[in-house]
């Protein structure tokens, strides 16, 4: 295992903590957890703290310890800080708050803050405003809570900046191995994804989940991804943002700025770091990862004794990215064998009643089933009550599919479609047996659909590292079309052939010039068409001039070549999110920007193969390649547009604020695009 500045913090042999109740509970939870190494409490004032000697100061301290639990007053806290700094410890717990979380409330919070990164110098902090850590692998804590854990040997390890929520997730029942709980607090100086990259390096732990409220430092994230992807050990994140209020809550309760909840999604993506929605879904997902990694495909079998269940199992992939392909022909002889005639052999499959509680027969039929090549095999299991019911016969299908998943070497999970229903104890030892012991259809359609998309994510090369320019300070100007189409035109970008007049004489002029039809536009107007300022179809000069004059345009006119019909409209748009910067926006545009809320993200810089999808993944696509029976469109002159564009936003990444094309009009193939409409914001 590789050394890093936090291995000290994380693994620590040596303890000490300061402070009264809560440094008491933190010797307490250790004890409890059997922590082999050094404890020291140091207090001003008391003896001893469970059989342990105080010591006084800092000072007094026999040695350097690998990590403290600073559990005192936020403006104590940041002298004891500064003296475990300059002593050399290996790092600290912030417990306290009041400081960049409570800004709305205390005045000095932010500049507290400051002050403890200060002391801190290049020893490791985690917080403030935070528990600790939990470490179950090694016994050590530095936690003054209550906790759910217990020793591992191995697990994933998980990590927050809510220590409410990591107490919640420690008290889970569904047979995960937690070897770590992490919480971050503030993130004043350590993030999340710094101590990800810690822990990842374990060779004890087997994947990393994380709840974050905002991602700080964008390297830091394509450094865990990168470390992750090397390891073999995948990261799934949830991250709150979806909703106002969950990004008004992440801006007051962490001073963090939750960003975009598109971009995050799209990023990730690129990232090869997957994604939920809901803590018992995290918990689901990184079962899955924790048994078997990320999966090769999307493919899933399913079996159950019921119709019923089969049924929801298979709506319940409905619109997510996962798959129940057919059985496999040479599957379909032994499975009519060992389940009779009356069976419809389908996937998901309803195996009915006729080998309840047979476990040679309920074997033969799981194998036969796990021998189809599926990334994943479950089999839909509630178990019963175990304070009313006999659950004999649930552990003979249970012992049936651990007999049936080690013949066959494929992956399998046992479904309780109720978390309820699935019983700890046998959690356990289905997790012990490398069978996943899933609660809830929805959360196991999670989890494969997560475990799939970083599958498919580390089959491509490694991503090219994200657009991460610091944009500069000054006022933001518009650019009129006009220039926003000469800057746009010499990138590459096809723009209709256009002339600028500034009287509707020279409107008529210019538009002779062209040759009719023409359209005429009214320059520096922000939404043309809603102000009348868009004329199409002129086909004499006569009418150019009465339309210039009807629209009276002070900054003048915009005279352009009237476009052919298109095949279909695109929009592509660069918007700057405030935590991830300039990213890609392409979708179905024209008049069906809001009605088809059609689009997909593309993280910056991106090549003409990850266009080429992102457009294929759009709605609007259909049209392009040729609807019933429609001409198809210039797919390839698209792309080429779209990259065009991406590489104007990266050149001039500083100064761009905003830039809108809407619509590209991709002509009939061969025929190309152009950009009819465009808006840059940058700026000055």
């Amino acid at each position: 295992m590789t050394s890093n500045p936090l291995d000290r913090l994380l693994r620590p042999q040596t303890i000490a903590v300061f402070g009264g109740r809560e440094a008491r509970r933190v010797i307490e939870q250790c004890d409890r957890m059997g922590f082999a190494g050094e404890i020291w409490p140091v207090h001003p004032k008391l003896d001893e703290v469970l059989g342990r000697s105080c010591y006084r100061a800092l000072s007094d301290l026999p040695a350097a310890p690998d990590a403290a639990f600073v559990g005192v007053n936020r403006a104590l806290t940041v002298d004891i800080v500064r003296g475990l700094s300059r002593a050399g410890a290996g790092g600290a717990v912030c417990y306290a708050s009041g400081f960049s979380e409570a800004t709305a409330e205390l005045a000095d919070g932010a500049e507290l803050q400051r002050a403890l990164v200060e002391a801190a110098g290049d020893m490791p902090i985690l917080g403030p405003n935070c528990y600790g850590l939990i470490n179950g692998l090694d016994g050590a804590l530095l936690w003054p809570d209550q906790h759910g854990m217990e020793r591992v040997e191995h697990g994933v390890a998980i990590l927050t900046q809510s220590s409410n929520i990591a107490i919640n997730l420690t008290m889970q029942t569904r047979g995960l191995p937690i070897a770590y709980v992490v919480t971050a607090g503030n993130q004043a100086q350590t993030s999340l994804a710094d101590v990800a990259c810690a822990l990842i390096e374990d060779p004890r732990i087997t994947a990393v989940g994380l709840h974050v409220e905002g991602f700080g430092d964008l390297s830091a994230l394509e450094r865990l991804a990168a470390i992750a992807r090397r390891s073999k050990k995948p990261v799934v994140v949830l991250k709150v943002g979806r909703s106002e209020q969950a990004r008004h809550a992440a801006v007051s309760h962490t001073a963090s700025l939750a960003g975009s909840n598109a971009v995050a999604d799209a990023v990730l993506a690129r990232l090869g770091i997957g994604r939920v929605q809901s803590l018992p879904a995290l918990l689901e997902t990184l079962k899955l990862l924790h048994i078997a990694g990320p999966l090769p495909n999307r493919s899933i079998s399913s079996m159950s004794c019921s119709g019923g269940e089969a049924s929801l199992m298979a709506d319940a992939a409905v619109g997510r990215k996962v798959e129940f392909p057919a059985l496999q022909p040479q599957q379909l002889p032994r499975l009519r064998q060992v389940l009779g005639e009356m069976v419809a052999l389908s996937n998901p499959l309803d195996y009915h009643t006729f080998v309840w509680g047979d476990a040679a027969r309920q074997t033969e039929a799981f194998t036969a089933m796990f021998a189809g090549g599926f990334a994943l095999n479950l089999v839909v299991l509630d178990f019963p009550r175990g304070d009313r019911c006999d659950a004999a016969e649930w552990m003979t299908t249970a012992d049936a599919v651990i007999a049936a998943a080690s013949a066959t070497g494929a992956l399998a999970g046992l479904l309780a479609t109720l978390p309820e229903n699935m019983p700890e104890p046998v959690a356990d030892r289905l997790m012990a047996n490398g069978i996943v012991a899933f609660s809830g259809i929805d959360e196991a359609i999670t989890a494969a659909e997560v475990a799939a998309a970083i599958g498919r994510a580390w089959d491509r090369p490694p991503p090219a590292p994200l657009l991460d320019v610091r944009q500069m300070d000054g006022e933001i100007e518009t650019l009129t079309e006009a220039d926003a189409k000469i800057e746009l035109s010499a990138c590459g970008l096809p723009v209709p052939r256009g002339l600028q007049a500034f009287s509707s004489r020279e409107a008529a002029e210019q538009a002779e010039r062209l040759g009719f039809p023409v359209v005429l536009k009214g320059l520096g107007i922000a939404h043309k068409t809603e102000a009348g300022a868009v004329v199409l179809n002129l086909r004499n000069a006569q009418a150019v001039s009465d339309a210039a004059a009807a629209m009276a345009c002070d900054a003048g006119y915009l005279v352009e070549k009237m476009i052919d019909p298109p095949v279909a409209e695109l929009i592509v748009g660069a918007t700057r999110d405030p935590v991830f910067g300039l990213s890609l926006t392409l979708g179905a545009g024209g008049i069906f920007v809001e009605l088809l809320e059609d689009s997909v993200i593309l993280p910056l810089p991106a090549t003409k193969a990850e266009i080429h999808a992102a457009i294929s993944r759009l709605k609007i696509a259909k049209l392009i390649h040729g609807y019933r029976g429609r001409p198809r469109g210039d797919l390839e002159a698209a792309v080429d547009a779209v990259a065009a564009t991406a590489e104007y936003v990266v050149t001039n990444a500083v100064r761009l604020e905003e830039l809108d094309l809407n619509p590209l009009m991709v002509l009939p193939e061969g025929r190309g695009v152009a950009a009819v409409d465009a808006l840059i914001r940058r700026r000055r």
